[in-house]
């Protein structure tokens, strides 16, 4: 990298006020939803109004050796959009217009910078909706779930942004634009570079537009199932047993018994009973009642009390207590928020693992699930005092026990993460569960898109 203060007068010369070098902007670009912070703070925030403002940004990080973070909202989870000492942060959060909706074809082409939830506002009122659900769906933008392969409550049902992204807008290091992918419905031509892209974590190129596949509103009603159980084992092998009787619910979340009473202490509801986890599961469509009677009998052929509602009220009620899970933990402490996937089936060796994980290593790890798909939240509670910055370190014997929860994982046939991504926190993980060929050979293709290393350097993969 050239003179820092030469690429800071280069970018202010070519983009003027949307360059800014205030402490405060800068400082918080060190950080997202993670409680992770890069070391150091960038030179500056570029907050980027169009496809030219990235290009320009590109080819100037290109030409001083500069490396480039991008960034949306900073609800990340894994330390990915962290901008640190001597990088730019690139800012796409103002690039938020819908350019197109096409209701015959179900698709629409989003800037990058668009909440998901404002999207499907808007959506909405066309009969039409975009499916991928994270729990972060009203603060996290559109081409952070791309940049990150987010999930959600629904994905089990209506998959995740893997299966509903046609097409990307890329633009690469140097600062060529790239229009991956297609408007159609089939489209094999040439190699898949948008499904490289969904995930890559902004470690190829930027994402400055997407063309995105649409549904249609599901027609009927919704059902909502509220089962709790004595504990999160029985809750674990109920929510097994659905999946295998071939049930298709929209939503089945699972709350251990940590997560729930946390939970329910912050909105203030009645203690639930000592021990009790909670599957909160939903069908919708023409036939939701049946398949909500069906799953009723299996749930309390396994143990589980069952109480069922046809209200859509009800129904959203239910799952705020679900979604109120990550407010929640910041009342038990500080936490490390974690995600691993596994076998539907593996569930429940899953949450014993977790609890012997509690026993072995001395640390309480509340735990929810996206029962429908295999994919946990595991919390990691621990006290320390944040520096000055609110960025906490997460301490040595916590990582530990995430170590030995990441392997529990593998071991069972799982993978590190589901939909966080990888980030900084789990790239030393990361050839554990590749190989290192597979390892060596995806940074190989990461450097066919950005020879210098300038994009998102050192996240995902770390030396």
């Amino acid at each position: 990298m050239t003179d820092p203060s030469e690429a800071v007068a280069l970018l202010r010369d070519a983009l003027g006020e949307r360059v800014d070098v205030t402490l405060e902007s800068r400082r918080r670009a060190r950080a997202d939803k993670s409680g992770h912070a890069a070391s150091g703070t960038p030179l500056a925030v570029v907050h980027a109004a169009s496809i030219a403002d990235v290009q320009e940004t590109l080819r100037i990080a290109t030409a001083t050796r500069t490396p480039v973070v991008t960034r949306g909202a900073g609800t990340g989870l894994a330390g990915g959009a962290n901008a640190g000492g001597g990088e730019i942060a690139l800012s796409v959060r103002a690039m938020d217009r819908i350019l197109e909706i096409r209701p015959d074809d179900l698709l629409a082409v989003v800037e990058p910078g668009i909440i998901n939830a404002d999207l499907n506002a808007v959506l909405a009122a066309q009969g039409l909706w975009w499916a991928p659900d994270p729990a972060s769906r009203a603060i996290s933008t559109v081409g952070g779930n791309i940049a990150t392969g987010a999930g959600g409550l629904l994905c089990a049902k209506y998959g995740v942004v893997r299966d509903a992204v046609l097409g990307v807008d890329l633009v690469l290091a140097d600062g060529r634009l790239l229009h991956l992918g297609h408007r159609t419905v089939k489209g094999v031509t040439g190699l898949d570079l948008t499904s490289l892209v969904i995930g890559s974590e902004g470690t190829i190129g930027v994402i400055v537009g997407a063309t995105l596949k649409l549904r249609r509103l599901v027609p009927g009603e919704v059902c909502t199932i509220a089962a709790t159980f004595p504990g999160v084992r029985a809750a674990a092998e109920a929510s097994a047993a659905v999946t295998a009787s071939g049930g298709q619910p929209a939503i089945m979340e699972l709350m251990d018994a940590a997560s729930l009473a946390a939970v329910h202490a912050l909105l203030a509801l009645d203690a639930p009973t000592p021990g009790a986890a909670q599957l909160t599961i939903q069908t919708d469509g023409p036939a939701a009642a049946a398949e909500a009677d069906t799953i009723g009998a299996i749930l309390e052929a396994t143990g589980g009390t069952v109480a069922v509602s046809h209200d859509r009220a009800e129904g959203e009620r239910l799952l705020t207590i679900r979604r109120s899970m990550h407010p929640a933990m910041e009342t038990l402490g500080t936490t490390l928020i974690e995600d691993v996937s596994v076998p539907r089936s593996a569930l429940p060796a899953m949450f014993d693992e977790i609890a012997r994980i509690e026993r072995d290593h001395g640390v309480v790890i509340p735990t929810v699930a996206h029962a429908g798909d295999g994919n946990l939240h595991p919390n990691f509670v621990f006290d320390a005092q944040p520096d000055p910055d609110g960025i906490v370190e997460v301490p040595d014997h916590v990582w530990a026990a995430a170590d030995d929860l990441f392997r529990a994982a593998l071991r069972l046939g799982g993978t590190l993460t589901g939909e966080h991504g990888v980030g900084v926190l789990k790239r030393r993980w990361l050839a554990d569960e590749l190989g290192d060929d597979q390892w060596e050979l995806q940074r190989r293709i990461m450097r066919q898109f950005d020879p210098l290393g300038i994009l998102n350097p050192g996240k995902v993969f770390g030396d």
